[in-house]
């Protein structure tokens, strides 16, 4: 049966759509904040991402944002808010559905049976990504530079991985952190610094003046290619 992950800080919403959902048949995860649910959405690939917008630590926005970068993971945004405007920001974020509370139960099921026959037509995880001389095999976890496999560190290549899918976007330091590190996210900036003065050592044909991994002062990092 399918593999649900329902990230929701409410325990009693949590454990009452948890119980529902396994009475179906579904093998049911959960989290109760951003950072774990998106570090259990990466490590334990759910079929179907149940995500609540208010959410601890990272907003389930910004965790919608991060996952649909990655992968055409269905997922389903659960809110208080109503209004039209919200349902857009929710949905231009790469939401497949979008639910309001409260909400019945028998009309949860439904959305959730519609969202995981759309993921199975259409779901796709990028094998690779390249950028010019560039190559991360993200099944393999394997690197190459003009064809040489380069060897990196399990957060470096997870640090790589996530600024080469972000080409020309700023990223912050914090948003780094939370998105790479998860729930062994260390709360100290300074950590992305020094993993990015690492793989610019290894990418870069002039570490101290890079043009693959830019900083952008007083905001985080862009990957130029």
């Amino acid at each position: 049966m399918p593999k649900i992950l329902i990230v929701e800080d409410e325990a009693t919403v949590r454990d009452t759509l948890a119980l529902n959902l396994r009475a179906e048949g579904y093998e049911v995860t959960t989290a109760s904040d951003g950072e774990g649910g998106l570090a259990e959405a990466r490590s334990g690939k759910p079929d179907l991402v149940v995500l609540d917008v208010m959410l601890p630590k990272l907003d389930g926005l910004t965790v919608c944002r991060l996952l649909r970068r990655e992968s055409a993971l269905p997922i389903i945004l659960l809110t208080a808010r109503g209004t039209e405007t919200d349902k857009i920001i929710g949905l231009e974020t790469g939401a497949d559905d979008y639910i309001v509370k409260p909400f019945a139960l028998g009309e949860f099921l439904a959305r959730v049976r519609a969202a995981l026959r759309r993921g199975q037509a259409g779901a796709g995880v990028p094998k690779e990504l390249v950028s010019r001389d560039l190559r991360l095999d993200l099944q393999g976890r394997r690197a190459f530079l003009e064809a040489r496999e380069i060897s990196l560190a399990p957060r470096e290549f997870d640090l790589l991985a996530e600024l080469m899918r972000n080409r020309g976007v700023v990223l912050t330091r914090e948003l780094l952190l939370a998105s790479v590190w998860g729930d062994q996210y260390p709360g100290e900036t300074r950590t992305v610094d020094v993993h990015v003065s690492w793989l610019r050592k290894k990418l870069e044909t002039d570490a101290s003046n890079p043009e693959r991994i830019v900083t952008v002062r007083g905001m985080g990092y862009r990957f130029e290619g």
